[in-house]
């Protein structure tokens, strides 16, 4: 196997983890790889101080996607999800999607949500075909160039709860 076969086998082996603070330094350099307006470290660090659903795709000497997911009553939330840009269109998001799924089955939340930029088509579909519905428009919700900001459109995802959940 070699070429785009390669490369989708590889993230769609790529081991999954939680992130730690120790992975910051490669997470951060996929962020600001893949975002005009990237979150912070302090926002991870944040993030992983308020104990939330962090996970790593890669080796820890090669990371290659991750997102973060705050718990909510009966819900989780998805507060980002990227995948390096080497990575991207190899399945890859899919799978860190379908991990979050299973976790939120396994502690019994009952939805996944989530926001998408409008102008995120390719991200939009892969949702619509992991099965998520559009709920409405938050407006104004991302900045975006020149000050302005864009709508999120506000997804979510029926999660059967895991054998012997509530």
């Amino acid at each position: 196997m070699s070429g785009p076969e390669a490369g989708r086998a590889a993230a769609a082996a790529a081991p999954l983890r939680a992130m730690t603070v120790g992975d910051l330094d490669a997470v951060m350099a996929i962020e600001n790889a893949v975002y005009p307006f990237p979150w912070t470290r302090g926002n991870f660090i944040d993030s992983l101080a308020a104990g939330h659903l962090a996970r790593v795709a890669g080796a820890p000497d090669r990371l290659v996607g991750y997102y973060v997911a705050m718990a909510g009553v009966d819900e989780l939330h998805l507060l980002n999800i990227t995948v390096a840009p080497a990575a991207q269109r190899q399945g890859l998001a899919r799978r860190l999607v379908g991990d979050l799924i299973e976790h939120a089955a396994g502690c019994g939340a009952r939805q996944v949500w989530l926001e998408v930029r409008t102008s995120n088509a390719v991200a939009q579909i892969v949702y619509r075909e992991l099965g998520f519905v559009r709920r409405g428009v938050r407006r104004d919700y991302y900045p975006a160039p020149r000050g302005s900001r864009e709508d999120a459109l506000v997804m979510s995802l029926d999660v059967a709860p895991a054998v012997g959940g509530s």
